[in-house]
C-alpha cells in the first residue's frame, strides 16, 4: 500500500516521500503515531500544497542539528573519572548515557543517549573516540577522555604501598603461632 510520509522515518524515507509499506506497518506503527497517510487522489493533491511548508520543516530541523553538531564539535572533548582496577581497566564502563549526560551539560541542550555511537567500549583509561549522529546527514565528532578518579595513577598505588607494611607484620607476629 503506498502512504505519504508526514515525519522522516528511518529505513522508510523522508517527511513528503510517497513509500511502499505493507498494510500491518501502517495500521500499527505509522498511522497511530501520525508519521504517515494513504496515499490517495485527495491526499496527493494536498501533499503537492504541503510540500513547501514540509520543506521549509525539515530545513529548520536540518539547521537545527547542523548547530548543535557546531556547538559539540566546538567542545573538543569530555572528561569522564572513574574507578579503575588493576592494568587500568575500569569498574564497569562508561555508558553512553553518561557520555550524553556530560555533553548535554557542556551545551546545555539535552541529548539523546541512543544518538551516541563509539568504535569500541569505553573500559579502560585513555582517549576514545565519539560519535554523535543528530540527523540522517549531520554528525558531530569529539573525543571523551577517560581518567583515573581522584588523581594520577601514582596516588592508586600508594594507599596499597601502606597497606602492606602493616600486612607484613601482622604475618611475621603470628608466624611463631603456626610453628
Amino acid at each position: 500500500m503506498k502512504v505519504i510520509l508526514q515525519q522522516t522515518v528511518v529505513k522508510l524515507g523522508k517527511a513528503g516521500d510517497i513509500v511502499e509499506a505493507s498494510a500491518g506497518y501502517y495500521r500499527n506503527f505509522l498511522q497511530p503515531r501520525k508519521l504517515a497517510v494513504l496515499a490517495t487522489g485527495g491526499t496527493l493533491k494536498k501533499r503537492e500544497e504541503d510540500l513547501a511548508t514540509i520543506q521549509k520543516k525539515a530545513d529548520a530541523v536540518h539547521q537545527a542539528a547542523q548547530d548543535l553538531a557546531d556547538k559539540i564539535s566546538a567542545l573538543g572533548s569530555v572528561k569522564v573519572t572513574a574507578r579503575v582496577g588493576e592494568g587500568g581497566k575500569l569498574y564497569g564502563k562508561i555508558t553512553n548515557k553518561e557520555i550524553a549526560q556530560l555533553i548535554e551539560n557542556e551545551v546545555g541542550t539535552p541529548i539523546d543517549k541512543r544518538t551516541i555511537k563509539t568504535l569500541e567500549d569505553v573500559s579502560s583509561i585513555g582517549v576514545f573516540k565519539v560519535y554523535v549522529k543528530l540527523a540522517p546527514e549531520v554528525q558531530a565528532e569529539l573525543n571523551c577522555e577517560v581518567s583515573i578518579e581522584g588523581g594520577s595513577p601514582s596516588a592508586s598505588p600508594a594507599p596499597q604501598a601502606v597497606a602492606a607494611p602493616e600486612a607484613a607484620a601482622a604475618p611475621a607476629a603470628s608466624s611463631p603461632v603456626e610453628a
